[in-house]
């Protein structure tokens, strides 16, 4: 079965109503977010085809369709990873869902460590760019022209419309915003201070691993990508503690209010 036939086998499970202009991936920790949405629909990612159920704490597994402040959104409430063992086509199929429902904007968030040694844990930072060092690219393989264009340019992924509106509503809020470029590994195993050195005289100023297959994906399907991570600990060699997935929920819990705020003001600006 072909990408575009597995597409074609989810979309009617999903309903039949008016479709939304944003999409919104949830990272590690940060899915709260999705239940204060209006008019929730809800779908576990267990009852769709092909969709996997995410075995990381922080990522609940469910697509839901809701508004905020009047404004339709689709939301994906955790996500699965390369690292889980799953292929990265498969990793990003529900990107690929999202983008055949008709949205403008697909907003990524992620958990990610801190290179830039002006960044705290907690930190919000608007993602100009990326780099991708996951050893992978989504669009390998086969590529139907009905998804999108074989070679696809990424020289502007990130949306500068988006990530200004971003940054402005961090302003009025009050929430300090950083902006910088998110580095993607495969891992599931943290940085080694080498590599961590090495991507600090890259340009990279996060480190995650995640978000950069889905920006792909999204840009060779024309929609707009704009990311925002929540530097949830400083990145190893950096920090002098040892880094551990239970600190990254434990920070995201700690700035839930700020980075909810932000994307309650922000998703309905954007498309």
């Amino acid at each position: 079965m072909t990408l575009y036939d597995q597409i074609q086998e989810v979309l009617p499970r999903l309903g039949d109503f008016p479709r939304p202009e944003v999409a919104v991936v949830l990272g590690s920790g940060l899915g709260e977010w999705a239940d204060s949405l209006e008019e929730i629909q809800a779908f576990p990612y267990s009852d769709l085809p092909h969709f996997h159920v995410p075995s990381v704490a922080g990522h609940a597994g469910r697509l839901l369709f809701g508004k905020v402040r009047g404004r339709r959104v689709v939301v994906l409430q955790g996500r699965f990873h390369f690292y889980e063992g799953y292929p990265i086509e498969e990793v990003v199929f529900p990107v690929q869902l999202l983008c055949s429902l008709g949205i403008t904007t697909l907003l990524l968030t992620n958990a990610a460590g801190g290179i830039n040694q002006s960044f705290h844990a907690g930190d919000l930072m608007v993602i100009t760019d990326h780099i991708n060092f996951m050893g992978v690219n989504p669009l390998r393989g086969p590529n139907d022209q009905r998804l999108g264009p074989r070679f696809p340019d990424m020289s502007r992924i990130y949306d500068p419309e988006a990530s200004e509106t971003l940054k402005r509503v961090g302003r009025n809020l009050g929430i300090p915003v950083q902006e910088g470029v998110y580095a993607a590994m495969s891992g599931p195993s943290y940085e080694t201070p080498a590599e961590i050195r090495m991507l600090s005289r890259w340009g990279a100023d996060a480190v995650g691993m995640s978000t950069v297959p889905e920006a792909i994906v999204a840009r060779q399907r024309g929609v707009k990508v704009a990311g925002i991570s929540c530097i949830t600990n400083l990145a190893a060699g950096i920090s002098p503690e040892p880094l551990s997935h239970k600190e990254v929920v434990e920070t995201a819990e700690r700035v839930k209010r700020s980075f909810m705020a932000l994307l309650s003001e922000s998703v309905p600006l954007l498309g």
